[in-house]
């Protein structure tokens, strides 16, 4: 009965923990999809659940505030961070290599109509953005005055206050703004005017003892190279 015991004691030590894997509570479908605090389904969901899988671990996925996302980066207690770019970051994050990366986040100015604007000529316009995100390629125009942030907490809150005439322009990135117009009659559907910024997405990896970096790098080329991602984005196209 003793070796019984010492044989499941083992067998309950070598089991090995959840990679932490952080979602931000600002991100909206079909990016993904937050009920009662955890993530339930969506891209990043798939995305996270079958790179896990792929490495032989659970996913556990911290859905967290944005600036607290990037503390816990800063003390390396998370694993995993998906859909990020180099530009995004104030902070260089030396524990973590970056992933190959596997899509394209494409950015647009977002309009109620499809009347053709110019940002450059927009002086002193609200746009519709959300609480924390960079838009590199508009933070000039937004610290000079030329442009005004009016922020929300999620994507999704950004084009609901478009829809509801609260500003006249918005950023979206391109799938969340599909998703968003689902629910919306033609008539009312949002409308892309220009895109602002096209940025490469990819993951960062914590480079420890405790965590599998390099299968999971590797895993991460595998997925690209067998056309993985493309299906995930397909189911919620």
């Amino acid at each position: 009965m003793s070796l019984v015991l010492i044989l499941l004691s083992l067998g309950t030590c070598a089991e090995e923990r959840p990679l932490r894997f952080s979602v931000s509570d600002s991100w909206a479908m079909p990016m993904i999809h937050i009920a009662h605090g955890q993530a339930t389904a969506g891209i990043l969901y798939d995305l996270q659940q079958r790179l896990a899988e792929k490495v032989g671990r659970r996913a556990e996925m911290l859905v967290l505030p944005r600036l607290r996302i990037r503390e816990m980066l800063a003390r390396g207690e998370i694993d995993v961070r998906c859909y990020i770019n180099p530009a995004w970051l104030s902070e260089s994050h030396h524990r973590y290599i970056w992933s190959v990366p596997f899509m394209v986040q494409r950015d647009l100015l977002v309009g109620r109509s499809q009347q053709q604007v110019q940002l450059s000529r927009m002086q002193g316009e609200t746009i519709g953005t959300v609480l924390g995100f960079a838009y590199p390629s508009l933070d000039p125009l937004f610290a000079s005055g030329h442009l005004r942030r009016d922020d929300a907490r999620t994507q999704e809150l950004a084009l609901a206050k478009l829809a509801a005439r609260r500003y006249d322009y918005a950023i979206s990135n391109e799938l969340t703004l599909q998703w968003f117009n689902r629910q919306l009659p033609a008539g009312d559907k949002l409308q892309a005017l220009q895109e602002v910024a096209a940025d490469l997405v990819a993951c960062i990896v914590r480079d420890a003892p405790d965590v599998p970096t390099m299968p999971l790098l590797r895993a991460l080329v595998q997925m690209k190279q067998a056309g993985e991602f493309e299906t995930i984005l397909a189911r919620y196209r």
